[in-house]
């Protein structure tokens, strides 16, 4: 419904490099934000690029400017090379935010509130520099925290001018952000300790997935089910980011020592460990192991119902600095989680709280092979998870209970003065 005082709810601008029908998470999220804003009265634009998270094949074609869905998008021109090559997606990110910069110093309104992400890592600096030449509000939504990624994948090296003058960038970023959104405590927790944030400016809201489009649904009954032959076998599913902050040594070993059982194990996505994964694949000769492409949204549905059980998995030391988003259609779908993290996760926390699934430790395939055979021998209890699954999500995860949340931190930005620094000190380091 929308906001009984719509009248005097602020503009919102979203700004990120990814936005639907693009294939990355972010960009869909973004988009069912932007939406739901719309139909709570919000006035929203959204200044993004042109398709290019995925593979070419995955970029379908959109219009410069138009109004979908009550909301007003505009793309920027920009490169369009593969994001996995780092030249490229340098030139990507610098035709992106030269132009952008421009637009907003140019465009923006004092009345207006922006929502920078961290596609680009550094986006939200737009946002920093434009609040020093002219009034302009603005929140921070925090993804991926960098450098911290770049430092945990070995492409900066800690203690490095790189990293020091990322941080102080970043220190000065948050800091002059009306408030900043995180997906995690762990996430608020590195905002407010490395950045010194006043933690009542920053705001844990997590992601979310479509809570009419992924309903759960009998395997049986799913044409990619059929299609694939997964409605007989035992099936554990891991469908997203095949990406670094993932971990995937665990479940492939797991796979191997599965062979001969009525066992299937199906990898869905796209990311900067696919060529491994299929070299492994091949390698092991896992012939009880399915690599597939990003599914088409409209297909979604299909695809994360045709298993038993849905892979969720977070690498080691990416706490706090990443969150794997596709929990939530995993809960949607009402499918049994089977995380695996490190033994201080939050998601290991959720899952056994809530007793939606089962966890395992990192590098533990004695213990990933258990937890499978006996899912696999108590059919039963797997639906009571999924089922429980199901009901957290209503409760917790929808798109209209966190947009809700993002409108509440929207308004804040809106009426609230600018931060000061907290706590009142000098920091020690660039």
């Amino acid at each position: 419904m929308p906001d009984k005082n719509c009248a005097s709810l602020p503009q919102v601008v979203i700004l990120n490099q990814y936005y639907a029908p693009d294939v990355a998470s972010t960009g869909q999220l973004l988009h069912e934000l932007a939406v739901e804003l719309a139909e709570h009265g919000f006035n929203v634009k959204v200044l993004t690029a042109r398709p290019s998270y995925g593979p070419p094949e995955t970029w379908k074609p959109v219009e410069w400017n138009e109004e979908a869905d009550g909301v007003n998008i505009k793309r920027l021109w920009t490169t369009r090379f593969s994001k996995d090559n780092m030249i490229g997606r340098g030139l990507n990110i610098l035709t992106f935010v030269l132009p952008l910069t421009i637009r907003v110093l140019l465009t923006s309104r004092a009345a207006d509130v922006h929502l920078y992400t961290t596609n680009p890592p550094f986006l939200g600096s737009v946002g920093m520099i434009v609040s020093r030449i002219r009034k302009h509000r603005y929140v921070l939504l925090l993804h991926d925290a960098h450098p911290q990624v770049g430092v945990w994948t070995g492409k900066i090296k800690s203690g490095s001018m790189v990293e020091r003058v990322w941080m102080w960038l970043n220190r000065k970023t948050y800091r002059h952000a009306d408030q900043s959104i995180v997906l995690c405590e762990a996430a608020k927790k590195l905002v407010v300790d490395t950045y010194h944030v006043d933690p009542a400016r920053v705001h844990v809201i997590p992601n979310w997935a479509d809570e009419q489009t992924l309903k759960p649904l009998p395997k049986a009954q799913q044409p990619f089910a059929r299609d694939h032959k997964l409605i007989e076998p035992f099936v554990l599913m891991y469908s997203g980011n095949l990406g670094l902050y993932y971990e995937f040594e665990t479940m492939l070993a797991a796979a191997e020592r599965l062979k001969g059982e009525n066992f299937k194990m199906v990898l869905i996505g796209s990311g900067g460990r696919k060529p491994w994964i299929a070299e492994q694949i091949k390698a092991r000769n896992l012939t009880n192991t399915v690599l597939l492409p990003y599914q088409p949204i409209e297909k979604l549905h299909e695809s994360l119902n045709s298993c038993d059980c849905s892979g969720v998995t977070i690498a080691k030391g990416i706490e706090g600095i990443s969150f794997p988003s596709k929990l939530y259609s995993s809960l949607a779908v009402g499918k049994p989680i089977v995380a695996i993290s490190e033994s201080t996760s939050e998601l290991r926390d959720l899952v056994e709280q809530h007793g939606v699934g089962r966890w395992c430790e990192l590098g533990d395939v004695d213990g990933l092979v258990r937890i499978i055979k006996e899912m696999m021998a108590d059919l039963e209890a797997c639906k009571r998870q999924g089922a429980a699954a199901r009901v957290l999500f209503e409760h917790r995860y929808t798109r209209p209970i966190s947009c809700g949340k993002y409108a509440d931190v929207l308004k804040l930005a809106a009426v609230g003065d600018k931060p000061a620094p907290y706590p009142a000190q000098t920091p020690t380091t660039a």
